[in-house]
């Protein structure tokens, strides 16, 4: 079953990371489309952002709820519990951290990393 990551803050106020199931179901789509996929999820928007190789963002809480998918390169995600997860192409974060520590993203390798965001509605 694929599985996306999932980042947030625990009852402790530290960041941590699980790997979460997708619930899927079976689809029909109005244009014949079929298979299984989740349920239909409001969003704000999508953004493609590219960080260059040595990206290093400090400790810090995710803006918004939002899915992070990383198109190309890599990254790692450091959580407050000292967990580290790498993020390679086809990895899907959702990112809850809102409060708390929250987290550290850096680029690894020596390729730029290009991922998109995904802001989820309320």
């Amino acid at each position: 079953m694929p599985k996306i990551l999932r980042v947030y803050t625990g009852d402790d106020g530290e960041s941590h990371i699980e790997d979460v199931d997708l619930p899927l179901q079976p689809f029909v789509d109005t244009e014949g489309a079929h298979g299984e996929g989740t349920p239909l999820q409001k969003t704000n928007g999508i953004t493609f952002r590219v960080a260059s190789p040595g990206y290093l963002l400090e400790w810090h809480c995710a803006p918004r709820r939002q899915y992070t998918i990383t198109l190309s390169g890599e990254a790692e995600i450091e959580v407050g519990d000292g967990t580290v997860k790498r993020v390679t192409p086809g990895d899907v974060l959702l990112a809850e951290d809102l409060t708390g520590q929250g987290h550290i993203t850096r680029v690894v390798g020596n390729r730029e990393r290009f991922y998109a965001v995904v802001p989820l509605g309320d």
